[in-house]
């Protein structure tokens, strides 16, 4: 197996497994309700949440750890801004899981009902951090790797727009729930992130079927070596 179909294939897997978070807004659910932390029932689905977001933190910094050497012969610069902002996700993401953890763990200690408060400013900080992880640092990740694949055909051209303009299509539905001009929650603010969505599992889906272009793949290693 040529070496860029090795990445593709393993890119590929990495990018279907970032989608194992979407049952966690469900998850949390609970946890993030009013009277979690004096309520009574397990705290199962709280700590699968936090294992699945624990999950896609490492599989999106994989991503763009196992895109890089390929990546980075059409622009190294770019290239190691999609590692850096990948990690920078990847981090919210990790706050973002200690946050409901330690609601749970208040719980688990037997706070009272004093400690209401302190339980829901963690949910909210969540919210906050979610906001961040979830819509503004995935938009920059799709802005930056689509126009890498533009620009080296390693996947085709119409694919690779999608992550170009749907990352400033999500920034703009960031800018307008920051702003409050939108409810984090309401539909517009949903759709704006469709796209990226779509690019997101579109690329995996594609990694792992096709993979790169051969072609493409072996431009960028004469371009590399011509430098």
């Amino acid at each position: 197996m040529p070496s860029h179909r090795k990445i593709s294939l393993t890119a590929g897997i990495l990018y279907l497994l970032t989608f194992v978070s979407i049952p966690t807004l469900a998850l949390y659910t609970q946890v993030k309700s009013t009277g979690y932390i004096t309520g009574a029932g397990p705290d199962t689905a709280a700590i699968i949440g936090g294992i699945l977001e624990i999950i896609v933190a490492l599989a999106g910094i994989a991503t763009a750890v196992v895109l890089f050497p390929i990546l980075k012969k059409q622009s190294e610069t770019l290239a190691l801004g999609l590692v850096a902002a990948r990690v920078l996700e990847s981090s919210a993401i990790f706050v973002g899981v200690a946050f409901v953890l330690s609601i749970v763990a208040l719980r688990q200690a037997g706070a009272g009902a004093d400690v209401l408060p302190i339980g829901h400013a963690l949910a909210t900080l969540y919210d906050r951090i979610f906001f961040l992880s979830q819509s503004f640092m995935p938009a920059i990740c799709d802005l930056l790797l689509g126009t890498l694949l533009y620009r080296s055909r390693l996947v085709p051209r119409g694919l690779a727009l999608i992550g170009i303009v749907g990352g400033p299509i999500l920034i703009l539905g960031y800018l307008a729930v920051f702003f409050g001009l939108l409810g984090q929650h309401a539909p517009l603010a949903g759709l704006s992130a469709l796209p990226v969505a779509a690019f997101e599992i579109s690329l995996g889906i594609w990694l792992v079927v096709k993979g790169f272009n051969p072609r493409a793949a072996a431009a960028l290693e004469s371009k590399r070596s011509a430098t």
